[in-house]
């Protein structure tokens, strides 16, 4: 009886879960509803059909019955294999397909307006309330089948629409930093601080293929004239036309140097062009240096040689070098596109690694300028003063008779309104022994400001004398209207390697802040000639640590430090400006050089607030070995350099302490410091040292020097390109920072690391960053970013 009583209540109780059960499944079958409903809006599905053109239908074609490189999303067969399934599914299928190129590089309202446009296709009704963009919200609405009407439909031909309006410009980028004046500044604000979450990839523009092999570490900066980017690509420096709101390549030019690429110097894409606007408007030229020197002009509408510029378009540079050049051998080229002032072409020049150049023998980088219509030089200025000139003096033992480079492979900058151009000038040969050139050597290591009509010099500032360290003056001079002590100054801004920020008065000369001659140590290698003193700026204070001392050896334990301690005492050691030494093992394996040769800063330099008069500075604290050795099979010169690793230290950490890599900020109009702050999170090669388990590492940032924008609203950047890989620099990230504190307002994922400049513009009412990327196994494309 007992056991009746319980099967009884089992019964009973199973009862009531099944009614309950089936009671469930009713209500949620009530719940889920069809797209018959009317679940998205007309303007919805309108926005959704203006995307999928854009983005769709090189894949499934503009009336979605598919093509070779989609399947078809209209018709019969489309219905009934998504009739029972939800939106939310074809949301997520759009969301990791779509565009084919950049999944996921749109908005969920942009998704969520595609599957509209899809539904509205395909005859299902729109309604009054619009599609959800998200997973969530479309898991309860099947698609079902549109009302009883064949979703069959023939393959009537539809023709695409046609859009004839034209393009409005509100901000263009026509100076390869932006403007004259290098600022690398925008007053655009359509990207602020509330919004630069939402930025995502608008387009990619890939360079596999511009060249015989990829390039990797691509550092171009494109210009935007009337709707269209203006860059160069691959390592055959091939330019290229690309439509600034899609990313469509308009057209290419690619110059074939045939046996001369074998001698060029540094064969790589270079950091972009210059462009010329005809008095009429009608003839605009795109103006760029090819890798072997050869200056070429394009008309911009349409990539053509110029043919009444130079001979038929090209203009050889080494011809017009007025020295005694090989113009098949001689290996001079340029890196930096060239600068157009007033109707002159003004470029500099660039040349092998000077850590062993072949002979003490080498051509001169002289600075000329042509005339931008015809490509006939106009004038040349000797970087080495030549006999009777102003400085020859300075080259002591008739050494300017053979002593090459000193050239400007850094972009130059300049004031039209005054017809001045600033150059900023690098070493001598060769870049760390210099007793074959004894003397100051002007114009080394100088700041000079030439008349552009001319090419005369107006005024000048050796910012190193004899240099024997590599600190080139590596970035373009910046220009910036300040107010000291309630004068207002128009200024010129030089950051160096060696991390100073030395301030002028740009029209003068003038140094706006007093700089002084300090006494260095002297070199104690065999035949060096060295300058008792150096420059010393006042202010401001330098941007980055400078010169050897224990306090800044890394230091995350006291093991570590006494490790550090004992790794530099085979080094010599000493202040900013200790020459190089001999190397001599076990014992002595050379000097610690900090900032070493790369710097400080670096080609990526500065930006500038025009309305603040703020520099933002970026650059690396590396620490690292250098040597100088007898090579008689590898040059003439009685020594030449060799560079080590900067990753020394214990556990193959850095020797000195972090932050390795760092972004300042410096009020010009007082000279002093306002926030400085780590460029990147802490590395992996970090946190992973077994010996730091456990211990709180504060944010170090990276070894490397990032390339930055600075906006109306905010200041940009990213992490590097990790072009030295075996110091741990480069990273992917890309972020937007409060201008006024140094916070970080938001973060995005590049797809490889910032390599280039970031640089913005806006087109059709729309704002857009570009910046090119590029990392070892990735090879450079351009990622615009916009909202």
């Amino acid at each position: 009886m007992k056991l009746l009583t319980i099967l009884a209540g089992i019964a009973s109780i199973h009862l009531l879960f099944c009614s309950a059960l089936t009671a469930q499944q009713r209500v949620n079958q009530k719940e889920r509803v069809t797209a018959n409903g009317g679940v998205f809006t007309k303007k919805q599905a309108e926005q959704g059909g203006v995307l999928f053109t854009t983005h769709c239908t090189s894949c499934h074609g503009r009336d979605l019955r598919g093509t070779e490189g989609g399947n078809a999303l209209v018709g019969d067969r489309f219905v009934a294999k998504w009739a029972d399934k939800s939106l939310a599914q074809l949301f997520e299928l759009t969301r990791s397909t779509m565009p084919k190129t950049n999944p996921h590089s749109l908005d969920n309202a942009s998704y969520a307006a595609l599957v509209a446009f899809i539904l509205h296709t395909n005859g299902f009704p729109d309604g009054e309330v619009a599609l959800p963009g998200s997973k969530e919200g479309l898991a309860r609405t099947l698609m079902g089948t549109p009302p009883p009407v064949s979703t069959r439909v023939s393959m009537r031909f539809t023709p695409a629409p046609y859009n004839a309006k034209p393009t409005t410009v509100e901000g263009d980028w026509r100076q390869h930093r932006g403007d004259y004046a290098s600022s690398n500044y925008s007053p655009l604000a359509q990207i602020n601080k509330e919004n630069a979450k939402n930025l995502k990839v608008a387009w990619r523009w890939k360079t596999d293929n511009f060249g015989p092999s990829p390039e990797f570490y691509f550092k171009s900066t494109p210009l935007m004239v009337n709707g269209i980017l203006y860059t160069t690509a691959g390592l055959s420096r091939t330019v290229a036309a690309i439509d600034a709101e899609t990313g469509e390549t308009l057209w290419t030019f690619r110059f074939d140097e045939k046996a001369r690429k074998t001698y060029v110097p540094r064969q790589n894409s270079g950091r972009g062009v210059a462009y010329w606007t005809s008095p009429d408007k009608n003839h605009d030229r795109v103006i760029y240096i090819t890798p072997s020197f050869q200056l070429v002009a394009l008309e911009a509408k349409t990539g053509h040689l110029v043919s009444d510029f130079g001979n038929n378009g090209i203009v050889d540079l080494k011809k017009g070098l007025d020295q005694s050049v090989d113009t098949l051998t001689t290996t001079i080229g340029s890196t930096s596109p060239p600068i157009i002032v007033n109707d002159v072409i003004i470029m500099g020049a660039s040349f092998p690694v000077g850590l062993a150049p072949v002979s003490k023998n080498q051509a001169r980088g002289d600075i000329m300028g042509y005339d931008v219509k015809t490509g006939k030089r106009l004038w040349i200025f000797h970087t080495i003063p030549q006999q009777g000139e102003a400085g020859n003096e300075t080259w002591e033992n008739d050494s300017w008779r053979y002593t090459g480079n000193t050239a400007a492979w850094a972009p130059l900058t300049a004031d039209p309104e005054l017809g001045y151009v600033y150059l900023p000038l690098e070493a001598a040969t060769g870049d760390f022994y210099g007793g074959h050139r004894p003397g100051n050597n002007l114009y080394s290591q100088s700041l000079v400001c030439l008349d552009v009509k001319t090419g005369k010099k107006v005024w000048y500032y050796q910012l190193i004398h004899h240099d024997i360290w590599d600190y080139d003056l590596p970035a373009p001079p910046i220009l910036a209207d300040i107010r000291v002590a309630g004068k207002p100054i128009k200024a010129v801004v030089q950051v160096t390697k060696q991390a100073f920020a030395f301030v002028f008065d740009r029209v003068t000369g003038k140094p706006v802040w007093p700089i002084e001659e300090r006494p260095v140590p002297k070199s104690d290698v065999k035949g060096e000639w060295t300058a008792p003193t150096q420059p010393f700026p006042t202010k401001p204070a330098a941007f980055d640590r400078q010169g050897y001392s224990d306090d800044i050896l890394v230091d995350f334990t006291p093991a570590i430090k006494k490790q550090a301690l004992k790794i530099v005492s085979q080094y010599k050691r000493g202040p900013l400006f200790t020459p190089v030494s001999t190397y001599d093992p076990p014992h002595h394996l050379g000097t610690l050089q900090l900032p070493d040769a790369v710097g400080g800063a670096n080609w990526q330099g500065g930006v500038v607030d025009p309305e603040t008069g703020m520099l933002y500075v970026s650059s690396s604290t590396v620490i690292r070995p250098m040597s100088l050795e007898a090579a008689p099979s590898l040059s003439d010169m009685d020594y030449v350099a060799y560079m080590g690793n900067a990753r020394i230290g214990p556990y193959g950490l850095p020797l000195v302490k972090p932050p390795y890599g760092r972004i300042t900020a410096i009020d010009l109009n007082t000279g002093d410091h306002k926030w400085m702050i780590p460029n990147a999170d802490t590395p992996k090669w970090v946190t992973d040292v077994p010996a730091l388990k456990g211990l709180k590492i504060p944010r170090t940032g990276l070894p490397d020097r990032v390339g930055m924008l600075v906006t109306k609203t905010l200041l940009f950047a990213g992490e590097g390109a990790g072009l030295y890989g075996s110091d741990g620099g480069g990273g992917n990230k890309f972020r937007a920072y409060d201008k006024a504190t140094g916070a970080i307002v938001s973060e995005l994922t590049l797809p490889a690391n910032q390599a280039g400049l970031p640089m913005t513009y806006s087109v059709n009412g729309k704002q857009y960053i570009v910046v090119a990327v590029g990392a070892i196994g990735h090879p450079g494309e351009l990622v615009a970013l916009s909202l």
